[in-house]
């Protein structure tokens, strides 16, 4: 768990969500979801393909309006300002964004309209002034995903990976108490998906409270607090996970996806092959 001196002036649970229900296209997707996460929690949000997952985060975040429940950030109902508090990385999003840019620049576009450098220029240059230590932060930032090395590179010339370490350095650099990811393991590569675990770990160890979109366990196993599996909109399980085991151990798994069992020879972690 994390040291209680960093967490001190944080609330006891950094979101809670109570019987939060979504519709889209008047059909009701999720079915009273609940949710709780604390400083220096790690919980993995787990289930079959259009479970819901994706469309709960989606909620947290703001992105998608909930139909009924109670979403709270930091211990005060959700709201533009408490949400701008968390670090997101959504789905399959690319880092290049169609625009020419170096890794650098993308990690350092998340400190625009930043409450550091609001406070240098005035309110209304919110969002155009990043803060005087924009780079150095940026830099940190990727540093602690592994690819510091890469901050010049234009991010479309960088594998699938490593534009995903960039995402996530995006999301760090605001120092956020809470990080959501969906899926930030989906498609990358062994390395990054070791670094990542790395990286959850340190945010762990400070306190920062982690809720990520998985559909297996793998490298992020020994990291993981609790795990909460929703299914066709419901919570079907709640509580911690097999130790070093994918999420076909877990209640609830319905095995939707092929897949084979063969011995394992990575520990016990459930990688897959690519």
């Amino acid at each position: 768990m994390s040291d209680p001196d960093l967490t001190a002036d944080l609330p006891p649970s950094l979101v809670e969500a109570r019987d939060v229900r979504v519709s889209l296209q008047g059909t009701e997707i999720l079915h009273g979801v609940a949710l709780t996460a604390r400083p220096g929690e790690v919980v993995a949000l787990l289930g079959g393909n259009g479970s819901g997952k994706s469309t709960f985060v989606r909620s947290i975040v703001g992105a998608l309006p909930t139909t009924a429940g109670t979403i709270d950030l930091f211990g005060r109902p959700a709201s533009p300002a408490s949400r701008a508090r968390l670090g997101y990385v959504p789905q399959r999003v690319s880092a290049a964004g169609g625009v020419s840019a170096t890794a650098l620049e993308v990690v350092t576009s998340g400190l625009l309209g930043s409450r550091d450098g609001a406070a240098r220029f005035g309110a209304r240059l919110r969002g155009l002034v990043p803060p005087r230590d924009a780079h150095a932060r940026a830099r940190a930032a990727l540093r602690s995903v592994g690819i510091e090395d890469l901050a010049k590179r234009d991010v479309s010339r960088l594998s699938g990976g490593q534009q995903q370490r960039v995402l996530i350095a995006r999301a760090l650099v605001r120092r956020p108490k809470l990080l959501i990811l969906d899926e930030p393991m989906a498609g990358v590569d062994l390395e990054s998906q070791v670094q990542f675990s790395h990286t959850v770990g340190h945010l762990k160890h400070d306190g920062v409270g982690v809720v990520i979109v998985l559909h297996e366990l793998g490298a992020m196993a020994h990291h993981i607090d609790r795990a909460v599996v929703i299914e066709r909109g419901c919570v079907t399980f709640d509580g911690p996970p097999p130790k070093d085991l994918g999420v076909h151990a877990l209640p609830g798994h319905d095995h939707e996806h092929p897949h084979t069992d063969p011995p394992s020879r990575d520990g016990g972690l459930g990688l897959e092959g690519p």
